[in-house]
């Protein structure tokens, strides 16, 4: 059976989240959106932990329910350390296959940080650690790199990160099984490097909000059943692409951080431009954000276009209320929009179904001509895009 699987998200205990970002919610948007696996998020903090032990219903090991929607347990720590007197701060995903195993993980990680501060807490524990601790808590636990080309907080990131993950994770990097392109890559960008081969890449949303679930996932053909957590893992340690089918992706250029750029003079650059500017910003000339396309350019030991062997598949999305925004030329939070919205939804079921599956010519005859003309262009990959640098979104357009 195939299943859509997004497994890094945020609960309302954490930074910029909205309060709406509990389960009952989340799982009412995930039906929405098509999405039959969700992860918890956030279940270092003590209230959210709470909150996942009255609410969600264990239905088999690592497997809960809520709602119809599968849950396995997540969260993201932000690791803030120190080698040799530099800094360094890379976030890492979290998977744990039962409470039990949460509660130890909790207790070893307890001393590094405030767990209760933040639904993505700050600890001042090395990468390398933290994989130990997770999997001397259970071996059928992960430690993933989120968002691993993040600028500030990526395991690559050009400001606080690394040129490898063997100079992070040390010991510990034949344990790391997968890594997370974050929304400025794609599968195509971390081709590139030939050492990222053995390795599953994986796309979540880090949704902060019920209308962002799912703008990056992953497709699996594994059964619905009590057995989802090890089946999910065991596809992505393995790198089965029988089981593994896909990823869903932003177009990178889209994310906030694909060019170089700084975001308070408007200024966004090609790598090629910043680096005649020795990477200042021409109009104040301090240095400008290090975006993920230049970085993977400065790491990549392969040419564009490269594709591995074993590489898993992947579609490029918009958000459907951005395509029916573009159509009507109103904003993507209006009622007009979300009108528009759940009509199409209530029609033809979820979100993905119409993104990915629907007939455009049935599309059409449910909405707009034009609306379905964006599907069709999505599709195709026939967009424009205005790259996104520096903490700002790209401009994507279909017509």
């Amino acid at each position: 059976m195939t299943l859509i699987a997004d497994l890094h998200i945020h609960s309302r205990y954490s930074r910029a989240t909205s309060p709406d970002m509990n389960i009952p919610g989340i799982a009412k948007w995930a039906k929405i959106k098509g999405i039959n696996v969700m992860g918890t998020g956030d279940f270092t903090h003590p209230e959210w932990l709470k909150e996942l032990k009255s609410t969600l219903l264990p239905v088999g090991p690592g497997t809960f329910e809520h709602a119809g929607v599968k849950f396995i347990l997540t969260a993201e720590v932000s690791n803030i350390f120190y080698r040799q007197g530099e800094c360094f701060k890379v976030h890492n995903i979290i998977l744990a296959p039962d409470f039990e195993t949460v509660e130890k993980i909790i207790k070893q990680i307890a001393g590094y940080g405030k767990l209760a501060s933040d639904g993505r807490p700050i600890l001042g524990l090395d990468p390398e650690k933290l994989v130990e601790m997770v999997l001397a808590a259970s071996a059928d636990s992960m430690v993933i790199p989120a968002h691993a080309w993040t600028p500030h907080f990526g395991v690559f990131g050009s400001a606080s990160g690394f040129d490898s993950l063997q100079e992070c994770f040390g010991a510990q990097t034949g344990n790391i099984f997968a890594l997370e392109t974050g929304l400025s890559s794609d599968p195509t960008m971390n081709w590139r490097l030939s050492s990222l081969d053995r390795i599953s890449l994986i796309s979540n949303s880090d949704a902060h909000s019920l209308r962002k679930l799912g703008r990056e996932a992953n497709v699996f053909d594994i059964p619905d059943s009590e057995h989802i957590y090890m089946d999910i893992t065991a596809a992505i340690k393995t790198k089965d692409r029988s089981k593994f089918l896909y990823t869903i992706e932003f177009f990178p250029e889209e994310g906030k951080y694909h060019y170089d750029g700084h975001r308070l003079c408007a200024y966004r650059a090609h790598p090629q431009e910043t680096i005649s500017h020795d990477l200042q910003c021409p109009v104040c000339h301090k240095p400008v954000t290090v975006g993920v396309l230049h970085r993977v350019e400065k790491l990549a030991d392969r040419a564009l276009n490269t594709r591995p062997s074993q590489s898993i598949p992947f579609k490029h999305l918009i958000p459907l209320q951005e395509i029916i925004a573009e159509a009507l030329g109103a904003g993507v939070n209006t009622q007009k929009v979300e009108k528009e919205y759940f009509k199409l939804v209530t029609h033809f079921g979820t979100e993905f179904g119409i993104l990915m599956d629907a007939n455009i010519d049935e599309i059409s005859n449910h909405t707009l001509e034009k609306v379905a003309e964006g599907i069709s262009k999505m599709r195709k990959g026939e967009v424009d895009i205005n790259p996104g640098y520096d903490g700002e979104f790209g401009t994507i357009t279909l017509f």
